[in-house]
């Protein structure tokens, strides 16, 4: 399906998903509900505040006047986001300021010839409340119109070609007051001095170009049962990543020898029971507990002896803990002993609130469900032990996350604004206490604050969490190691260790990641790159998605023998068929009454429905087949070669769909539709894949064919069958952009193509087309390149005809008196008198 491929890349750069996921984070006209917009309306200072999008000041240090200051959008009366509500953060277009003070628009190759950062101004609006007698929120200045103050906080560094990039063509469009064809928005690019083929996706810092590498980590708010090693003994341990706006907390629960079940909670160094937390967390029931924890009448024995245990009075002085009271004294003992009741108290209810299972909520309503959901996480531990499942996989690709520009950026700005908010706070309180009564934000912020800490994570790649080499800088030896550079997705296990399981290929990475693609040596496996179609999920909030599923009958958690939903790691209630809810749900999708976004797996084993919708999952296209034909029509492909329908429109017909490695354990997928004749019956000729017309899809039977050199018909098997749920666009995705330009990759050997991938970066041709002007450091341009002889079809989708690399060696295979042994090359001199191979190499000097 040659015609899908095209379609796909005449709507879709090759660096789509960095321009998309920071599109998505950066604040924009028209897209409120942006990544930095949820930074503001989430943040709170101090951070013990229970209102969001507060920043509060010490009474104490203000006259004894609270004073509130709102920097996220308004919330009603239940605490939620009003979403008519305006934008309280804004980025203005990229500029620079001279010393005489003239401020103009700054393009990226006056960035790189100036050798300054591409950024652009950030403003957010501030507006100061204070409580009035009555203990009412008023507004503290009410004669100010708007109430608002709009304040410079700093400069955020712009990705070139995103929406908030002078070269985007919306942004082009807008300040020529009209629709631009293709041909007149490439010359404006020409105009602006840039390489009307470069694809973008990079920062300009400094003057020099340097890209955040996409990062795989485990995924969050998961359970992984895996057996550990403690003192030569195997212990059976689940571990729970749980995550929630940027913070990151790891709870594990393990299975002693003596059969008792511990929980390791963050913030506390000691192990607890597990009856003891689930008690503190409101379930006090020893039945509802087994019923909890226990699937089957003979775990209930290991269950009994641990409540049987929590009755120990020598152990748990005094009397153990029946109740939710006890459970929360021994909790404070542990904890926080010998401190004051109050703060004994305050620091269990942080623990249980905010630092367990934080993405399950931080209310006292979200305890039951944070029982319930370790109930479920010691079940899998006790399993594990009697062998009732395996470990978990971890190189399973529904285990793994993507993060890409926009994610990065968002961690960055989140801990950098945060910064900035709490150094205001203390600059007001300072400054009140200075000038009675002075609470203005301009005159109290520190843009360069946010500035620095943002420039100085870009420039070095030492980014938050201590993660070292997230920013690199952009390699443009040639075109082609300049793209595969920005499609490079990295592992964060350490090079020097053999992981051996981690460098491998998965089974669920194939037609996500080129399985031929990876360095040779110490990063062999660990760097990777992404396959020729992929998506990276941008997520979905449970609430929304929560609301567009709520006729699909969920019943309560604790319902009998029904299997329980879990959306986004979070139980959200239990279905009495789950088969039905599952085929609802993706009957939904197709129909376009539910976002792309949205993956679902059934779990028979397990009984469980998982229902994602998250960031970073790695997906990949699939033809729906239904009945033993596909969805996909020849009426489709006329029409797509018509230019009447797009890549989303077959969405929308539910004709293709975005596939997780979790929804593809339930799928049986077709690579091909029929097996192509070698030769055509009618004129002998010699056939592809790419050299028949298939005429009859959609249609159950033998497939027609059409020889596309004499027009002759043919009639072949056809490969579906009733029991396929998909097929593969095309097999050609399935490698990525620099294995593609290896012709017949299938036929070769797997070293040969890796070995062939990483020469084609290395490759010298044109890196790019405005190479006089740019002050690249390093350069190197080849005299006369040439298109190679042998074309392969991937070569069409990253313009490599445009920016070829090499040239058409006219060679002679024989000895030549043993100078030629093994791999060298005797040359001719003439031919290289006459420039054969010739290249330069530029050197800038500042």
């Amino acid at each position: 399906m040659r015609d899908l491929v095209d379609l796909y890349f005449e709507e879709h750069s090759i660096v789509n998903h960095h321009i998309a996921s920071f599109n998505d984070f950066i604040a924009s006209e028209g897209k409120p509900d942006n990544r930095m917009q949820a930074i503001l309306d989430d943040m709170r200072i101090p951070t013990d505040d229970a209102e969001r999008g507060i920043i509060k000041l010490d009474k104490d240090r203000t006259g004894g006047v609270q004073y509130y200051i709102r920097i996220g959008r308004q919330r009603d009366e239940s605490g939620n986001i009003d979403h008519q509500a305006p934008a309280t953060i804004h980025v203005a277009p990229p500029t620079i300021k001279e010393a005489n003070g003239y401020k103009h628009d700054l393009t990226p190759m006056e960035a790189r010839l100036r050798n300054v950062t591409y950024e652009a101004s950030v403003e957010v609006d501030f507006t100061l409340y204070k409580e009035d007698s009555d203990g009412r929120l008023v507004l503290a200045d009410p004669t100010r119109n708007p109430p608002y103050e709009r304040v410079e906080v700093g400069k955020l560094p712009i990705m070139v070609k995103s929406r908030g990039c002078v070269l985007d063509r919306a942004n082009i469009e807008k300040a020529e007051e009209r629709d631009l064809n293709d041909s007149e928005y490439l010359q404006k690019l020409i105009e602006a001095k840039e390489d009307p083929r470069d694809p973008g996706g990079y920062f300009i810092i400094g003057g020099t170009e340097r890209v955040l590498i996409t990062l795989e980590d485990l995924a969050p708010n998961r359970v992984m049962v895996e057996y550990s090693e403690r003192y030569g003994a195997r212990v059976e341990v689940a571990k729970v990543f749980s995550q929630k706006d940027g913070y990151r907390a790891l709870t594990l629960v393990e299975k002693k020898k003596d059969g008792m079940v511990m929980v390791t909670v963050p913030a506390t160094t000691s192990a607890i029971p597990i009856i003891a937390l689930m008690k503190a967390l409101g379930m006090e029931s020893d039945a509802e507990i087994c019923k909890v924890i226990s699937s089957n009448p003979e775990m209930d024995t290991i269950v009994y002896a641990n409540i049987e245990n929590s009755f120990d009075k020598k152990t748990y002085q005094p009397n153990g803990f029946h109740t939710t009271e006890d459970a929360i004294a021994f909790l404070e003992r542990n904890f926080a002993a010998g401190q004051a009741k109050e703060y004994r108290t305050k620091k269990v209810e942080s623990i249980l609130d905010r630092s367990l299972l934080p993405h399950l909520g931080d209310k006292k309503e979200d305890r039951m469900k944070k029982a319930i959901y370790l109930g479920r996480v010691a079940r899998s531990v006790l399993e594990l032990s009697r062998g009732e499942r395996k470990e978990d996989d971890k190189d399973h690709y529904s285990n793994k996350r993507l993060k890409l520009a926009g994610d990065l950026m968002e961690d960055l700005f989140r801990t950098s604004f945060n910064s900035l908010m709490k150094d205001l706070k203390y600059q007001l309180e300072r400054n009140w206490s200075r000038k009675k009564g002075d609470c203005r934000i301009a005159s109290s912020i520190r843009p360069d604050l946010l500035s620095h800490k943002l420039i100085h994570a870009l420039a070095t790649g030492n980014w938050v969490g201590g993660r070292a080499g997230v920013s690199q800088l952009l390699d443009r030896t040639t075109n082609m190691s300049s793209m595969s550079h920005l499609r490079r997705v990295t592992s964060s296990l350490t090079r020097s260790q053999p992981h051996f399981e981690a460098r491998d290929l998965h089974s669920t990475q194939w037609g996500r990641l080129c399985p031929s693609e990876t360095p040779e040596g110490q990063n062999c496996g660990l760097v990777k790159n992404l396959a020729l179609i992929t998506d990276v999920s941008e997520g979905l909030s449970d609430s929304d998605l929560m609301w567009m599923i709520r006729d699909c009958d969920l019943q309560p958690v604790n319902t009998p023998g029904a299997a329980r939903v879990y959306v986004n790691g979070d139980l959200k209630g239990s279905n009495g068929n789950p088969v039905k809810l599952v085929s609802d749900i993706r009957e939904k999708r197709r129909c376009g009454l539910l976002p792309y976004e949205v993956n679902i797996h059934y779990d028979p084993e397990m009984n469980e429905v998982i229902i994602n919708s998250d960031e970073g999952r790695l997906r990949r296209p699939l033809l729906v087949v239904k009945d033993g034909r596909t969805i996909l029509s020849r009426k489709h492909i006329e029409g797509i070669r018509d230019g009447k329908i797009r890549w989303d429109d077959l969405f929308r017909e539910g004709i293709i769909e975005w596939i997780d490695a979790e929804e593809e354990e339930d799928a049986f997928i077709a690579i091909e539709a029929f097996d192509t004749p070698s030769r055509c019956p009618h004129c002998d000729k010699a056939l592809s894949s790419a050299n028949v017309d298939w005429m009859n899809p959609g249609r159950e039977g033998d497939a027609e064919l059409v020889c596309k050199v004499c027009g002759g018909s043919m009639t072949v098997p056809s490969k579906i069958t009733k029991d396929h749920t998909h097929m593969e666009v095309d097999p050609m995705v399935i490698i990525g952009i620099a294995s593609g330009r290896v012709p017949f990759p299938e036929h070769n050997s797997a070293p040969r193509v890796t070995m062939g991938a990483g020469m084609a970066k290395q490759a010298l041709g044109v890196s790019a087309a405005n190479y006089r002007i740019r002050p690249d450091t390093r350069g190197h341009l080849l005299h006369y390149p040439q298109m190679p002889m042998v074309q392969t079809k991937e070569m069409e989708y990253i313009g490599y005809n445009h920016k070829p690399a090499g040239q058409n060696f006219c060679i002679a295979v024989f000895s030549y008196h043993g100078y030629n042994i093994e791999d060298a090359i005797v040359m001719n001199k003439s031919s290289v008198q006459r420039g054969l191979g010739r290249s330069t190499f530029l050197r800038s000097y500042r």
